[in-house]
């Protein structure tokens, strides 16, 4: 599907750029702005973030884009609520990087946090000055001017009046962004805290909406991209012969071990390279599967990071009347995104531009800059929505394909990812392994804590390497980035003798990248678990047995209004089965504070467990959850919804899987995924807190969701499942353990 009415040249021309724009309360539309070429980018500038056009529509830019999660409608919500104009007037522009601030890739659950309280910076510096502006030009004084929907008027005579646009239409602000600005008070809010529909949802529903794999432009090759049979194999020869008699072949590639086909359409890029014949080297790089968490603790530690430290939990733990240890592994995950990659570049001019679904375009353009060696201005990249997008996937290593392709052949090249690229190239988030130790007295008090990560270092403000660039022999960087992953590592109770270190790893099997809840999920699964286990043994409720170690009141009340939504059933788990066959049911609680310094989340899931055959169905989820002020609460609904389901997915199916030398899991019958009759009930309590900051919703509440499945399966079974997935092979094991 092609933008209607764009065209490559009038995309291009000048200093114009296509704005992909959602009106709050209508259908998707696209619309062209013309930017000037000196237009700010700097993050302390106001005219970085918002433009207030001739005809009074102010556009914000900003560097974070949506990935499908709906930050864009909130965006504007946080912006028209600063300015005091309806959310129908103001555009979206995200992720162009030669028209939007570089406010950081978007994860981390920082859009909202970071980005969003920029933009409500810049909007309200610019809503001071443009009241001052109209007291001159009225000669009335600030204190008796309003502000609705953009006009600026007299309080007691309302026909006294002026608007932005006749104050600045078409101009610059020429401010600089004042972080201490007076903001709108909470109580005066018409905007922010009211759930708002998002104006991308019909055109998705109705197949209109335009995807990364949905963009064209004219004069374009489609391209497929010929990987390796082995990871780590190096291209011997290619027989360009092989696919001569293909109609539409336009240019076999070849950079290094790049190798690539071209062609007119897309099904003959397709035919080419599978018909293509290449020989390639043997390798066998890859850990057998089965010792993958032999391998983990054998690998090289780079550095000892230590992320609590209190007491004396050795010397503590010798006391307890009970003392327990436990070892958690976590496998290695596929983004598993719904649509493939894709990219289109244009190498034209000594310019490059790549159209990509990143959700680091400011990052992109950076490692794009590395690889070809090109200046910083010459390089742009232009954000447009990826079907599906759950981390840093494969958008960048296909946009490095595109480029690459493009500088080879002179003319735009769109490449698409297959299934089979997907699952086997992108990034993987990487395997975990964690051991506590732990022991409580004799009244149920957690007396001692001792737990140990193996995690692959990282180089946080770095991205992994493009595959592009490595087959390519182009200049890269080698390191290793899975994401923040050391987060929630620490145990978020109040603890008198802990210890919690992570042993970051100089290497890891497959190349890494931060998939959603980096860490946070891998980490948060081992130590809610093991409070569970501890709670167990003192043959306390699992809520109560929290609680007793809490004093942040937030973090309380979370928990008690999780506790109260599901109906908690307040006794010791297991539940006492009657049967040992047949369906059990149980149910768990786990609980989070995000980083242990933003965000609350706990949650209650409800399991069935078949015995028979050891399958797991998650049948509901409550989740109560604390993000401070919340922007736009559907919007924060749906983002909840998503993350738990798609993290059950990944706690009871989702598990990758190799031989020596590649990826072997690369459909969805080899990497199954969550099908619609298994998604759970999901039920919300959200706690706003319109006078707090507003935190991150994107992530936490997926942090939560293994330990609470885990928790639910041993009180249906009395039988722990420490290794996700929770496949049914590994329940009926524990279960005859």
């Amino acid at each position: 599907m092609a933008i209607p009415d764009t065209t490559r040249r009038g995309f291009l021309r000048g200093s114009g750029a296509l704005i992909v724009g959602f009106s709050l309360a209508g259908p998707l539309r696209a619309a062209a702005h013309t930017i000037k070429s000196s237009k700010s980018v700097a993050l302390d500038e106001v005219d970085a973030f918002l433009s207030i056009g001739a005809d009074g529509h102010v556009t914000v830019y900003t560097g974070k884009v949506d990935l499908g999660t709906g930050t864009r409608t909130a965006l504007r919500q946080m912006a028209a609520e600063e300015l005091d104009v309806r959310p129908a007037d103001v555009d979206l522009v995200e992720g162009d990087t030669a028209l939007t601030p570089d406010q950081g890739p978007t994860w981390g659950s920082l859009t909202i946090q970071i980005g969003g309280v920029q933009i409500r910076q810049a909007a309200a510096t610019a809503r001071r000055a443009l009241v001052v502006r109209a007291a001159e030009r009225l000669g009335i004084a600030t204190d008796n001017l309003e502000v609705k929907d953009g006009i600026v008027r007299s309080r007691w005579d309302r026909t006294v009046s002026t608007t932005y646009a006749e104050l600045v239409g078409g101009e610059e602000l020429n401010l600089k962004v004042d972080k201490n600005v007076p903001l709108k008070k909470p109580a005066d809010y018409t905007i922010v805290g009211k759930s708002v529909k998002r104006g991308d949802i019909p055109a998705k529903v109705t197949g209109e909406f335009t995807y990364m794999q949905d963009f064209r432009v004219p004069g374009m090759v489609h391209a497929r991209v010929v990987r390796p049979p082995a990871i780590g194999a190096t291209l011997q020869s290619v027989d360009e012969g092989s696919v001569a008699g293909i109609k539409g072949l336009h240019k076999v590639v070849r950079v290094g071990n790049f190798l690539a086909v071209t062609a007119t359409t897309e099904w003959a890029a397709v035919k080419a390279a599978k018909s293509l014949k290449a020989t390639w080297s043997a390798w066998e790089g890859l850990p057998d599967m089965d010792k993958l968490y032999d391998v983990v603790r054998k690998t090289a530690v780079k550095e000892e990071q230590v992320t609590l430290d209190v007491g004396d939990p050795k010397a503590a733990l010798a006391s307890a009347a009970k003392k327990l240890s436990a070892t958690y592994e976590f496998a290695v995950h596929t983004h598993g995104s719904i649509g493939p990659s894709a990219a289109v570049a244009d190498w034209s001019d000594g310019k490059l531009t790549v159209w990509s679904a990143s959700q680091a375009p400011h990052w992109l353009r950076r490692d794009l800059v590395i690889a070809f060696g090109l200046p910083a201005d010459k390089v742009r990249v232009i954000y447009l929505d990826g079907s599906g997008c759950y981390g840093r996937n494969g958008h960048e290593d296909a946009a490095a394909d595109a480029a690459l392709l493009s500088r080879e052949l002179g003319k735009p090249v769109r490449v698409q990812w297959s299934r089979q690229d997907e699952h086997a190239w992108d990034p993987k988030g990487p395997p975990t392994l964690v051991e506590i130790t732990g022991g409580v007295d004799a009244g149920g008090t957690i007396v001692a804590w001792q737990s140990e990560f193996w995690i692959p270092k990282a180089t946080i403000t770095e991205a992994p390497p493009m595959i592009a660039a490595t087959l390519a022999g182009l200049p890269t960087k080698d390191i290793l980035n899975p994401g923040n992953v050391f987060q929630n590592s620490a145990p978020g109770y109040t603890l008198a003798n802990a210890r919690a270190v992570c042993h970051r790893l100089d290497a890891t099997p497959f190349r890494p990248s931060w998939i959603r809840t980096p860490g946070r999920m891998q980490n948060t699964y081992a130590n809610e678990t093991f409070m569970d286990e501890l709670a167990a043994a003192a043959g306390l409720d699992p809520i109560e047995f929290r609680l007793k170690h809490m004093k942040d009141a937030r973090g309380i009340q979370v928990l008690k209004a999780a506790a109260d939504a599901a109906k908690w059933d307040t006794r010791s788990s297991p539940r006492k089965a009657a049967a040992k066959t047949g369906i059990a049911r149980g149910r768990g609680v786990s609980y989070l504070k995000y980083e242990n310094v933003r965000t609350y989340v706990a949650a209650v899931a409800e399991v069935e467990v078949d015995r028979a055959s050891g399958a797991v169905r998650c049948t509901k989820f409550t989740v109560s959850h604390d993000c401070g002020q919340i922007i736009n609460p559907e919007g924060v609904k749906t983002q909840i919804e998503g993350n738990v389901i798609q993290t059950v997915s990944r706690t009871l199916k989702e598990e990758l899987k190799w031989n020596r030398s590649r990826v072997t899991s690369v459909d969805w019958v080899s990497y199954p995924i969550l099908r619609f009759p298994e998604v759970p009930d999901v039920d919300i309590v959200l706690l706003d807190k319109p006078n707090e900051p507003p935190w991150g919703a994107g992530e936490p509440s997926a942090a939560i969701v293994p330990s609470a499945i885990s928790n639910a399966i041993f009180d249906a079974v009395g039988a722990r499942l420490r290794s996700v997935p929770f496949t049914p092979e590994r329940v009926k094991r524990a279960l005859t353990t």
